[in-house]
């Protein structure tokens, strides 16, 4: 459940005007005589927004400056009106913003909403903004970031200055936190599944684990949702590239959109009505769950995994939309098909095989195995990104045991796409899958309430990492032990039955 993004350092913002030679004749960045010919050629591709980020950083900070907007087109996603890449895009998208902010992240009235969006999701970003203030958000913050300044970052800076956080790289959220209107928080990624690739992976790792013990008092916030907060995805190349190698940059960037659209219940033009009848029906899967007072689930499949997951004590198995400590629902992840808990972390037993690539710390994890022995991970491989998997299990002293074991059908749409999304928040949402680290403290009755020492004894795992990893199958059985003995299937060929 509950995918959190990387805790990244983002941008607090950009100049509108960057160039200043007066140039006639041409358009767009054609006007600038010293842009590299490549990245000239990259950017007068037909879908302006589907480019390379440097070319991305062209069009979004300076495309007024270049052509400027006429009155009917400031609203508009794109300018001119022909680079859209389908007929109705422009509709789409805006139902797509106004659903994830209305539904997905719901701000309130005279709260403070904050964006995290990268650079070329700032056409989406700009309709969250307005149907944020529409909605009644007090005001609206926008922190920009770039994966090609992430990617020299890390491997070109010092580990000294990566781990220097400043006071106000924390507060900017604590504040309006801790404000009389509160805050939430929208997260719109297209990171690049192999951002970090060929970069030293300790580095990676202590920075990483740097930064998550700097936002911790953050973190806080939100694992126990005293805050809404919510993800939502847009394409990017390399994403588009790595999902649709087959097709160019154009195509793929179109066909990524389009899947999104579909697996969000965009296409169809209705997603707050299509969401409120899909979150329905997993909480009517939640209810059974919780209703049948299970101490333990057991999968099993062809591939080899046997794994017994202990429940918490007292463990509330969980779906799509959350509520915060006010009382406001809202939906963490978009999309999302599971029906969730707290495994018990000294009680999980036996081996499960992975059946999905996994994306740690920008690179792949890929056909991996592991085994646990009262609730610690004893023995793992990885036919690919073995010493990563070592380093995310190494991560500190919870992240060899659990904190979540989620329920996802084979039938999910999804998985019906038939495509690998190489990104946690769609692939989970694919296939059955376990969390290494941190419990939530909701999926424990009253635990939002508890203290970690309280949470511990009802055997809830404690760690700063939260990492998902997909472990159903299109066999998957899965049984249920109740505590009075029974033993009720949940799982059959890969979906429900109960």
């Amino acid at each position: 459940m509950k995918h959190h993004p990387p805790l990244r350092c983002k941008a607090s913002g950009v100049r509108q005007k960057m160039f200043a030679f007066p140039t006639q004749g041409r358009k767009g960045i054609d006007r600038l005589p010293y842009v590299d010919s490549t990245l000239k050629r990259q950017y007068n591709r037909r879908f302006l927004l589907f480019q390379q980020r440097e070319a991305s950083v062209f069009f979004l900070l300076d495309r007024t400056a270049c052509t400027g907007y006429t009155e009917k087109q400031k609203n508009m996603i794109f300018t001119p009106q022909e680079v859209l890449p389908w007929k109705n895009f422009d509709e789409l998208l805006k139902k797509y913003a106004d659903f994830i902010v209305r539904v997905g992240v719901n701000p309130q009235p005279g709260q403070t909403l904050i964006i995290n969006c990268p650079l070329e999701g700032a056409p989406l970003a700009r309709l969250c903004v307005r149907s944020a203030y529409e909605a009644g958000a007090r005001d609206v913050q926008v922190n920009w970031s770039d994966d090609a300044v992430a990617r020299a970052r890390m491997e070109l800076g010092s580990e000294e200055a990566l781990t220097d956080l400043k006071p106000w790289q924390l507060r900017r959220y604590l504040d309006y936190a801790e404000s009389e209107g509160g805050v939430c928080v929208l997260h719109l990624i297209a990171d690049d599944p192999e951002l970090y690739a060929g970069i030293d992976g300790n580095k990676i790792s202590r920075v990483n684990a740097a930064r998550r013990a700097f936002m911790e008092e953050w973190q806080e916030y939100t694992m126990n949702d005293r805050v809404q907060w919510s993800i939502a995805a847009l394409p990017s190349v390399p994403w588009a590239k790595k999902v649709f190698p087959e097709l160019d940059a154009d195509a793929a960037m179109e066909a990524l959109w389009k899947l999104i659209f579909d697996v969000c219940r965009v296409t169809g033009g209705d997603p707050v009505n299509e969401w409120q009848a899909h979150m329905e029906r997993l909480s009517t899967l939640r209810d059974k769950m919780n209703a049948l007072d299970l101490e333990s689930v057991h999968f099993e499949s062809s591939n080899g995994t046997d794994l017994t997951v202990g429940l918490a004590d007292q463990a509330v198995w969980e779906s799509a939309a959350s509520k915060s400590e006010k009382g406001v629902v809202f939906l963490p992840n978009i999309p999302t098909e599971e029906v969730f808990t707290a495994p018990h972390k000294d009680r999980v037993e036996g081996v499960v095989y992975g059946t999905k690539p996994y994306v740690f710390n920008g690179q792949l994890i890929k056909d991996f195995r592991v085994t646990f022995e009262k609730g610690r991970v004893v023995d793992y491989h990885a036919e690919q990104g073995q010493v990563l998997l070592g380093r995310l299990l190494d991560g500190d002293e919870g992240s060899r045991s659990i904190g979540e074991v989620a329920l996802v059908p084979a039938s999910s749409p999804i998985n019906r796409s038939g495509k690998l999304f190489y990104s946690t928040l769609f692939d989970e949402n694919a296939a059955c899958h376990i969390a290494f680290g941190a419990s939530y403290p909701g999926t424990t009755k009253g635990g939002t309430a508890l203290t970690k020492e309280e949470l511990l004894a009802r055997g809830m795992n404690q760690s700063r990492l939260h990492e998902d990893v997909m472990i159903g199958a299109e066999d998957s059985h899965i049984t249920g032990k109740c505590r009075d003995g029974r033993t009720v299937e949940l799982f059959r060929d890969g979906v429900w039955v109960l």
